[in-house]
Order: C-alpha cells, then sequence, then structure tokens
C-alpha cells in the first residue's frame, strides 16, 4: 500500500527536478572531520559495506564520491571464460526473448523494441537471454562489461524517472523501456551481441559511461545515438559507467554471444560472478 502511494505522489511530482536536487545534494562537498561520520551514517542506514571502499572514508569529499566509490583490489575477481555479472545486484528478472517480449514482474511484459529504442538491434537477441539487475543504495554502483568484446554504440533515451524498486516494477507499466536510459551496443569476442541498459530512476542523480560523456537526466531530453568508429574494445569486468545512487541495469544475449544461465528471482549477484556461459571464447 505505501508503494502504491508513493507511485501516485510521484504522478504529480517534477521527477526531473527532484532527481537532479538530490544530485546536487549528493555533490556537495563535506567538511573532511564529518566525512567519515557522515559515509558509516549512509552505510548504516542502508547496509552499505564501507570497509569494502578502496579508500579511507575521509577522502571521499561528497556523498556522490562514496556513492561511485571504487572497491579494494581483488574483492571482485572475474570468472574466467564466463559471462560475468555487470553489478552488484539483485536479480528482478530472467528468461528467453520470446516475440520481442521480455518479463517485468509477475503479469506484466513490456517490449524488447520499446527498451532498446531500435526495432533492427531488438531482432538481433530473439532467442537470446536476459535479465533484470537491481541495485539498491547500499550495493557497489559500478558497471563493469560482462563479457570481453567492442563497444560499437551507445544511445541516450530519454523518459520518465519512476523508481526502480519492487513497488514499482510491479505498479507502473512497461517501466524499464519508460524511464530513461543508456544502451550500450557490445560486439562479443566470440561473436554475436550484448546490451547492457542502464535504466534511470527517480533521485537517481545522473548515470554516466567510462568512455563518454552521454549521461541521463539531462536537461537537454533528447533521443542522443553514438557510433564508434573505430570501436571501444574492452575485457569482461573492465569499467563502462556508473549510477550516481542505485538503479537497474537490463542484460541482454544474444544466442550468437551465448547464454545467460537461469538466475532465480531475488537471488543477489556479485559484479565479476559467473552468470552465464559464451558461445565461443574469446
Amino acid at each position: 500500500m505505501l508503494g502504491r502511494l508513493l507511485i501516485l505522489l510521484l504522478s504529480v511530482l517534477p521527477k526531473h527536478a527532484l532527481s537532479r536536487g538530490a544530485g546536487w545534494v549528493a555533490t556537495r562537498p563535506i567538511p573532511r572531520p564529518l566525512r567519515a561520520r557522515v559515509h558509516r551514517g549512509y552505510s548504516r542506514v542502508f547496509g552499505a559495506r564501507p570497509e569494502e571502499a578502496a579508500l579511507p572514508l575521509e577522502e571521499y569529499p561528497t556523498l556522490n564520491a562514496f556513492f561511485t566509490r571504487t572497491l579494494k583490489p581483488g574483492l571482485r575477481p572475474v570468472a574466467a571464460a564466463a559471462i560475468v555479472s555487470p553489478v552488484d545486484a539483485t536479480v528482478g528478472a530472467y528468461g528467453v526473448v520470446q516475440a520481442d517480449t521480455l518479463v517485468q514482474a509477475k503479469g506484466r511484459d513490456y517490449s524488447l523494441t520499446a527498451l532498446l529504442g531500435d526495432r533492427e538491434l531488438a531482432d538481433r537477441f530473439e532467442g537470446g537471454t536476459y535479465t533484470t539487475l537491481y541495485l539498491s543504495p547500499k550495493d557497489y554502483h559500478r558497471i563493469h562489461v560482462p563479457l570481453a568484446g567492442d563497444v560499437t554504440a551507445a544511445s541516450y533515451i530519454p523518459g520518465e524517472l519512476w523508481p526502480v524498486n519492487v513497488a514499482a516494477v510491479a505498479s507502473v507499466a512497461n517501466l524499464f523501456a519508460a524511464n530513461e536510459r543508456i544502451v550500450v551496443e557490445l560486439d562479443a569476442a566470440g561473436g554475436g551481441h550484448l546490451a547492457v541498459v542502464a535504466v534511470g530512476a527517480t533521485m537517481v542523480g545522473m548515470t554516466r559511461l567510462v568512455f563518454d560523456d552521454l549521461h541521463t537526466n539531462a536537461r537537454r531530453r533528447e533521443l542522443q545515438r553514438r557510433r564508434y568508429d573505430p570501436p571501444v574494445h574492452l575485457g569482461a569486468g573492465d569499467a563502462l559507467g556508473h549510477f550516481e545512487f542505485g538503479s537497474t541495469v537490463v542484460l541482454v544475449c544474444s544466442q550468437e554471444a551465448g547464454t545467460i544461465e537461469e538466475l532465480a528471482l531475488g537471488a543477489t549477484v556479485r559484479m565479476g560472478e559467473r552468470i552465464g556461459s559464451p558461445a565461443r571464447p574469446a
């Protein structure tokens, strides 16, 4: 009931302005003597693990710097010869792409074409596998490459900024295709294609890429498509981007690239953990 009331309230509030405001607050400098206390307080409230941070807490000058922290070396080993999880997250959905359809939640489907904003691209994934990975405020917020290959294109698709929590996923039709997002297209080194879709959400300041200045929650809410020639070559586990707070990644894999193995709803995955098998070794 509380979740539905929140959705109703957000339907009449300026979600983009609220999210930009949250981003502004998160980038305000914290006096150095208070930084460790603030970041530990955030961690206690949301369940984050400050001990995993690569730097001492007083080295993070803002909440945003702590949200987007890197981790101590070796904490997320990348599985060899595997499709790996691009994020630390909770599994929200898993399935096979059938008739251009993905499952959002029980009783709620949506179109892959609508999600990717490109019918020709969506057709490449027919019969392939997908998973939806939800990042909560406690999670590590960086996004990594699930399988070695070449980034050939990226698109910013403007849209809404609904929450992506369980209540919103169950209540808002076509949520992931309605929210603004960045779609990264990857040609796997062993053949086939993957799409990594970083979905924006309420109170997410921005979603950014490491190899381009594309970002969500832009003031000019216009479709932007980038093609890379030469493509951007990245290895499995390499940095792809980050969320400035929490959100959702939808990962889609063509049959030619491999198979995302069945993932239990509600299961926790860590970045670099094996979640599937490539069709051919890179």
